[in-house]
């Protein structure tokens, strides 16, 4: 059984500084926890992903597992993230 890893999209945009603030310390989160994937999305450049999840500020963090939205932070909000992804990625391995 393969596991079952989280994903973390971040959806943010260049003129946004909560998420030029954020990036770096999201970088470092990435760096540390190897068994989550993120992901950027640039909502200026892909307006209908964001729309589609429905993104209305940046920067959003949406947290999914096998396709569905499974918590969300909103904000540049570097206590929450840390605990929503820390909250969720140990539900990240499949049990046999």
């Amino acid at each position: 059984m393969t596991p079952k890893k989280l994903i973390v999209v971040d959806f943010t945009a260049s003129w946004c500084g909560p998420c030029r603030f954020i990036a770096p310390i999201l970088a470092e989160i990435a760096k540390k926890i190897p068994e989550v994937i993120f992901l950027k999305v640039d909502i200026d450049e892909v307006k209908s992903v964001a729309k589609e999840w429905s993104v209305e500020a940046m920067p959003t963090f949406l947290f999914l597992k096998e396709g569905k939205e499974v918590d969300k932070v909103v904000g540049a909000r570097k206590e929450e993230l840390e605990n929503a992804i820390t909250k969720h990625k140990d539900a990240t391995v499949a049990t046999a």
